[in-house]
């Protein structure tokens, strides 16, 4: 009778640990995670975004003795192909499902607009759960994949319980980075992403999270974009200023196409060459948002106060890519220049 008894607890028991486990949607976009080549040995020259979620999580079983896990394709592409439209998409969808009984979200998602993907749900996802971007930097038919460890620390981060509010994180190569502080530095190497304002908000050894970070940006829940019925998404494009610089060509250009906004990748603290720098003035009178941003690596831009008082947008200490996506759904909020600073001040 004892034997019977201790035999239903432990049956109730691990029924009653299997239903505690946290319950992680994973989205697919596609990206190397995904990709396929019909050689063991090559890493590059793969194609992108041809393996469906369901075979990601079936080569990768582990993952579901630390969760719940189901799976849902949203896109499947090669990263660099990444659109306003899958954005949207993606942020709608997972608004929706963190409304429900979901604990977290992974996104498997290319690396080469990752940061920027990551930073526009940063602005846009309205919950304090965890929401994780992974990828590979190796396809899936390479000896030395990453994408299968990487995904099971994604899962593993995203059903952390310490890994709310911590706005939407990058989990690659052992590393947790913070989404408005994540770059991609290097175009082959494993170790791909890093941090060099802020650090790694943590590392994950073995399934095991550990967090060493804070945010310090505002993010998620407490940002004021709402995307919930935007269908499209105002034009931003981006400039690089260089020696004997002749893109103010191209800035009236893109101007006369449409574009509302223009962000300028700066030289050193965000100096603009005096041949772009007149036609920005020129085409700001007209009603161009111009943000300053900088393509050095790390720090921030310096917009003296007589730029400031003709319009001139500080990026602060984001790269040109992510500056493009704040000043995007900055304009679906104002057009106010000032307003938009505040925006990256805080932002």
């Amino acid at each position: 009778m004892k034997n019977i008894i201790s035999l239903i607890v432990f049956l109730l028991l691990s029924v009653s640990c299997l239903e505690a486990k946290p319950n992680i949607v994973i989205l697919a976009t596609g990206g190397t995670i995904a990709g396929s080549i019909d050689s063991e040995l090559e890493t590059t020259g793969y194609k992108a975004g041809v393996i469906g979620i369901e075979t990601l999580i079936k080569a990768v079983p582990q993952i579901k003795d630390i969760a719940q896990v189901s799976g849902e394709q949203i896109a499947n592409i090669d990263s660099s192909n990444m659109n306003d439209e899958i954005w949207l998409k993606l942020a709608k969808k997972i608004n929706e499902l963190l409304k429900k009984d979901v604990d977290g979200i992974v996104i498997t998602h290319g690396t080469d607009t990752m940061e920027e993907t990551a930073y526009f749900l940063n602005l846009t996802v309205k919950s304090n759960k965890p929401v994780v971007l992974v990828g590979a930097m190796r396809p899936a038919t390479a000896m030395s994949a990453d994408g299968p460890k990487n995904l099971y620390n994604a899962v593993a981060l995203a059903a952390n319980k310490n890994a709310k509010n911590k706005g939407v994180m990058i989990a690659m190569d052992d590393k947790i980075l913070g989404a408005r502080g994540a770059v991609k530095t290097h175009t082959l190497n494993v170790d791909a992403f890093t941090s060099p304002d802020f650090g790694n908000l943590g590392y994950i050894v073995d399934g095991r999270v550990f967090f060493y970070n804070t945010i310090s940006k505002d993010h998620t829940t407490k940002t004021p974009f709402n995307i919930s019925k935007l269908k499209t998404l105002p034009k931003v494009d981006i400039l690089y200023t260089y020696s004997n610089d002749g893109s103010g060509v191209a800035t009236k250009a893109l101007f006369d196409n449409g574009t509302q906004g223009l962000v300028v990748a700066g030289s050193g603290a965000g100096s603009i060459h005096e041949n772009q720098k007149e036609v920005l003035k020129d085409l700001m009178k007209k009603g161009l948002k111009v943000a300053v941003s900088t393509r050095v690596v790390a720090g921030s831009v310096a917009v003296s106060k007589d730029d400031q008082n003709l319009g001139f947008i500080s990026a602060q200490n984001l790269n040109p890519q992510k500056a493009r996506v704040l000043l995007m759904l900055a304009l679906t909020k104002t057009h106010d220049s000032a307003k938009i600073q505040k925006y990256f001040e805080k932002y």
